[in-house]
């Protein structure tokens, strides 16, 4: 299920970190390393698992892949928690 791969997703403080960095504007995996004190290899493994869960997205840029947010995703999760607190 989507919401199980979301929540794990969010779960790490890095991949929220990633987020953050996201909803600023569109970037690429070494702009997303740059805040990070962690290796290349990690930083990729925290973007697969962001994907995996559809809360990011990426494309081919040139010579670089960007990463977007995917805001349908996150606002599916905030309405989520609305109707959970409705209940």
């Amino acid at each position: 299920m989507i919401a199980d791969r979301v929540f794990k997703a969010l779960a790490d403080s890095k991949r929220r970190k990633i987020i953050t960095l996201l909803r600023k504007g569109d970037l690429n995996a070494g702009q997303i390393a740059s805040h990070f004190q962690i290796s290349k290899p990690s930083i990729s493994e925290h973007l697969k698992v962001l994907k995996h869960a559809n809360i990011i997205y990426s494309r081919k840029r040139g010579q670089y892949v960007v990463y977007h947010l995917n805001t349908t995703v996150i606002q599916d999760i905030i309405h989520f928690f609305m109707e959970w607190k409705e209940k």
